[in-house]
C-alpha cells in the first residue's frame, strides 16, 4: 500500500486541478488522465472516509442500546439487591463513590491510550471489547452474587459477608466499565465516519440509547418471579440477568463488526508515519500501480487519518516519545491546557450532568414521598409504606417515558439543527429541562409530573449527542487550520479519544458532586423536593453559561 505523506510530495500536471470525487477507483490503465483522477481520489479518500450506510450506522449504535438496557436494569434493581444481601447503610454511598472516582482519574489515560493503540484489529475496538466483557462480568456478579454464595457456602454469617463483597464488586465493576465504554465508542464512530456520517451516527446513538433504556425499564417492571420463565431459571433476578446478558452480548457483537476499523501502524524508518490498512485491496487510500513521475506540484501535508479521527501531528513521533507522553501527569496537563472552547464545553457538560443526575438518581423516591405522600420509613405492612412503593413503581414508568422521549427527540434535533444550530439545541435542551423540573417541584401532582417526564428525555438526548457533535466540529475546524499551515499547538498531545474521555470525566465528576452534596442538602432541607429544585437551578445556570461562554 502506498500513502502520500509529508516525505512524498504529491505530483500533478496542473496546479489548479479540481477535486471532483471522494470515491476510490482502481487504476486500470496507465493513461495520465485516469491516473490523475485516481490519485486525487486516493489522497482525499485517506482524508475523508467513504459514506456509511444507514444499516452500518445502526449496527454501530447497537452498543448504546445494550449499554442503556443494562443501565436501566441496574437502576431498577441495585437498591433491592444491595438491601437484600444485608449491606449496611453506612456502606451504601461507598458503592456510588468508588466507580466515578476511579473513572475520573483513569478515563483520560484510557482515552489517550486508545489514541495510540496499534492493535491489528484497530485502535478502539480492543478497548470496547475488554470493557464490554467487564460489564458482563459485573452484571453477572451483581445479579447472581447472592445465589452463587448461597450455593457454595453454608455458614450464614460467612455467606452474608461474601454476598455483600461479591455484589458490591459487581456493581462497581459494571459502573466502571459502562461509564468508560462510552468514550471509545464515540471515538470509534469519529474514526471511521465522515463529518456528515458522524452527525447521523450520533443521532442513531441517541435514538437507540432511548429505546434501550425504555426496554430495560419495561423488562424490570414485569413480575417475572411468578412466571414460567421465573420458575425455570430460579428467580426473578436470574430472568433479568438472562435478558440483560443476552441483549448485551448480541448487540456488542453487532457493534464490533459494524464498520471496519483501520489499525494504526508505525513505519520504522527515519520518521514514523501513520498507515491505514484496508481489508479489501480496493479500499480507499489504496494505490495499486506505481505511476510514472509527473511534474511536481506544491507539497501538501495530509495525515492518513486526518479529519476522520483528528489524530494530532504529534502521533507522528517515535513510539518511545509517545509512551513518554502517556502518563497521568502529562495527560492531566494536556487537559488543563486545552483550548478555551474545549474547557467551556467540559464545564457546561459538568453542569448538565449534575442537574440530570440530581433528578434521575432520586426521582423514584421523590414520586413516593412527595407526589404520592408515602413514607419509606414506615412499617412494611402499613398503608403509608404501600403508598410509597406505589409511587416508586409509577416513578419507574416516568423514567420509561423519559427513555421514549429521548429516542423521539433525537429525530426532532435533526429537524431543528438547520434552524437554530448546535448552540441553540444545546441551550434549548438545558432550558426545557430546567423549566420542566422547576414546574414539577412547584406543582407536584401525578398527571403534571408524568407529563413533564418527557423533558427528561430532551435533556438525555442533548447530553448524549450535542457535546460530541461540538467536538466533531472543533476537530474539523482545527484540522482545516492545520492543513492550511496554521498554529498546531492547540492540537498537540491530544486526540479524539482524549477529548471524548475528557467529556466522560465530567459525568464521573458530576456523580461525585451529587453523591457527596445532595444527600446532605436533603437532610438540611428536610424534604426530597429540594432534589428537583436543585436540578432546575443547576440546569438554568447551565443555560446562562452556554449563552455567554459557548
Amino acid at each position: 500500500m502506498t500513502l502520500l505523506t509529508e516525505d512524498q510530495p504529491c505530483r500533478f500536471s496542473a496546479l489548479d486541478s479540481p477535486i471532483a470525487s471522494m470515491e476510490q477507483y482502481p487504476v486500470e490503465s496507465g493513461r495520465k488522465e485516469d491516473y490523475l483522477d485516481c490519485m486525487e481520489t486516493a489522497v482525499f479518500g485517506a482524508v475523508e472516509p467513504p459514506k456509511r450506510s444507514r444499516g452500518r450506522l445502526i449496527m454501530h449504535g447497537m452498543a448504546m442500546f445494550g449499554r442503556e438496557f443494562c443501565y436501566a436494569v441496574e437502576a431498577a434493581f441495585v437498591t433491592p439487591v444491595l438491601l437484600s444481601v444485608g449491606l449496611p447503610k453506612r456502606l451504601y454511598s461507598l458503592v456510588w463513590f468508588i466507580s466515578p472516582v476511579l473513572g475520573f482519574i483513569l478515563q483520560p489515560v484510557i482515552g489517550s491510550a486508545s489514541d495510540y493503540c496499534r492493535s491489528p484489529w484497530g485502535r478502539r475496538r480492543p478497548y470496547i471489547l475488554l470493557l464490554g466483557i467487564m460489564m458482563l462480568v459485573g452484571l453477572t456478579l451483581f445479579l447472581n452474587g447472592d445465589a452463587v454464595t448461597s450455593a457454595v457456602l453454608e455458614d450464614r454469617n460467612v455467606k452474608r459477608t461474601w454476598a455483600i463483597v461479591v455484589v458490591m464488586f459487581g456493581v462497581v465493576m459494571f459502573d466502571f466499565a459502562a461509564d468508560f465504554i462510552d468514550g471509545p465508542i464515540k471515538a470509534y464512530l469519529f474514526d471511521v465516519c465522515s463529518h456528515r456520517d458522524k452527525e447521523r451516527g450520533l443521532h442513531y446513538h441517541a435514538l437507540l440509547t432511548g429505546l434501550g433504556g425504555a426496554c430495560g425499564y419495561l423488562i424490570g417492571a414485569m413480575d417475572w418471579g411468578h412466571s414460567a420463565l421465573g420458575f425455570a431459571l430460579g428467580s426473578e433476578y436470574q430472568v433479568i440477568y438472562f435478558f440483560s446478558s443476552l441483549t448485551w452480548g448480541i448487540f456488542l457483537t453487532m457493534h464490533l463488526f459494524s464498520i471496519p476499523e483501520k489499525p494504526l501502524r508505525t513505519d520504522h524508518g527515519s520518521a514514523a508515519s501513520l498507515l491505514l490498512e484496508e481489508p479489501h485491496h480496493n479500499g480507499y487510500g489504496a494505490v495499486h500501480k506505481e505511476p510514472p513521475p509527473l511534474p511536481e506540484m506544491r507539497q501538501r501535508s495530509f495525515s492518513a487519518l486526518s479529519e476522520a479521527n483528528a489524530v494530532t501531528p504529534s502521533v507522528k513521533q517515535p513510539s518511545s516519545e509517545v509512551q513518554k507522553r502517556m502518563t497521568l501527569k502529562s495527560l492531566l496537563s494536556a487537559m488543563i491546557s486545552m483550548p478555551s472552547h474545549y474547557r467551556c464545553l467540559c464545564v457546561s457538560h459538568l453542569l448538565g450532568w449534575t442537574a440530570f443526575l440530581c433528578n434521575m438518581l432520586f426521582f423514584t423516591d421523590f414520586m413516593g414521598q412527595i407526589v404520592y405522600k408515602g413514607n419509606p420509613y414506615a412499617e412494611h405492612n402499613s398503608t403509608s409504606y404501600a403508598t410509597y412503593e406505589r409511587g416508586v413503581e409509577v416513578g419507574c414508568w416516568g423514567l420509561c417515558i423519559n427513555a421514549v422521549s429521548s429516542a423521539l427527540y433525537s429525530y426532532v434535533q435533526r429537524l431543528l439543527l438547520p434552524y437554530i444550530g448546535l448552540k441553540g439545541l444545546y441551550f434549548l435542551g438545558y432550558f426545557m429541562f430546567g423549566l420542566g423540573t422547576g414546574l414539577i417541584g412547584l406543582f407536584p401532582n401525578i398527571v403534571a409530573t408524568l407529563t413533564l417526564c418527557s423533558v427528561f428525555g430532551v435533556m438525555s438526548s442533548t447530553l448524549y449527542t450535542i457535546p460530541f457533535n461540538l467536538i466533531s466540529e472543533y476537530h474539523k475546524a482545527e484540522e482545516e487550520q492545520r492543513k492550511l499551515g496554521g498554529d498546531e499547538r492547540a492540537l498537540e498531545s491530544r486526540g479524539t479519544g482524549m477529548d471524548c474521555a475528557a467529556l466522560t470525566c465530567m459525568v464521573q465528576l458530576a456523580q461525585v458532586i451529587v453523591g457527596a452534596g445532595l444527600g446532605a442538602l436533603v437532610n438540611l432541607a428536610g424534604s426530597v423536593i429540594v432534589v428537583v429544585l436543585s436540578a432546575s437551578a443547576v440546569s438554568l445556570i447551565g443555560c446562562l453559561f452556554i449563552a455567554v461562554f459557548m
